[in-house]
């Protein structure tokens, strides 16, 4: 079963850059999406879903703001939107949504950035704790459980291109590290991190300034985080950034379990 994780950059974009090329080559069972900034009625009108595609979106309030989507060939069960915090109860900014598709449970995630202003990096580490106690539960699930996306957060210094100049950063900060650390202590696998071993400096995503994509001056923010039931179960996770960077400033990932 192959599961697709993609922060599209806007998906109206995306459609006019050849995403639907990119999503039929990666044959995939459920995709995914982040940053799908868009409504229903706000899609091209001359475009249709993949053919075969059972689809959630699940949109921010604000147009053209956040948002998440997932897709899958077979249908799904939506489980929860938002993770019932005080934090954005009512998840007005579509950053979390939960289904289940053939006993497979998925966490569709655009975690928060906080490199705008003080106050959004407040909200972000707000977001992240009551996040990291919502999910807590699908850890002892004895179903497969698939928490992705674009969580904001390089863990170590090998997923990001330049430590040391970014140590004061948000998405690198000490703490935002040490949250991670400590999601993972709870019991989730890094799944890319899992399959490629220590010391591979791999990327997800790279920003639009001073050539950093050709130059592979990236971050590693995008995740697959699995429950031991679906560790059991994975044979490869992949970050494909031929083709996929002609689409979104983000490189998808691929995650393949023998479900």
């Amino acid at each position: 079963m192959r599961f697709v994780s993609w922060n599209v950059n806007g998906l109206r974009a995306a459609i006019r850059k050849g995403f639907d090329g990119y999503v039929e080559a990666f044959q995939a069972d459920v995709t995914m999406l982040q940053e799908t900034r868009t409504l229903e009625e706000q899609l091209p009108k001359d475009w249709n879903w993949p053919e075969g595609w059972h689809v959630t979106l699940h949109p921010a309030e604000k147009k053209g703001y956040s948002g998440v989507l997932t897709a899958t060939l077979q249908p799904h069960r939506v489980l929860s939107r938002g993770h019932g915090g005080s934090t954005d109860p009512e998840d007005t900014e579509g950053r979390l949504l939960v289904t289940e598709v053939d006993g497979v449970v998925c966490v569709n995630t655009y975690l928060p950035s906080g490199s705008n202003k003080e106050e959004r990096q407040r909200f972000k580490e707000a977001w992240m704790d009551e996040w990291r106690q919502a999910i807590l539960p699908y850890l002892a699930d004895e179903r497969p459980v698939v928490v992705c996306g674009d969580l904001n957060i390089a863990h170590t210094e090998d997923d990001i291109w330049n430590p040391k100049g970014n140590a004061k950063n948000s998405g690198f900060l000490p703490h935002e590290r040490e949250w991670f650390t400590d999601l993972l202590a709870d019991g989730w696998v890094d799944a890319f991190r899992h399959h490629a071993g220590e010391g591979v400096k791999t990327y997800s995503w790279w920003s639009n300034r001073g050539q950093a994509r050709a130059k592979d001056r990236g971050w590693r923010i995008d995740y697959f985080l699995l429950n031991p039931a679906a560790m059991a179960r994975m044979t490869s996770c992949t970050i494909v950034r031929e083709g996929g960077l002609d689409v979104s400033d983000h490189a998808p990932l691929v995650l393949d379990l023998d479900v």
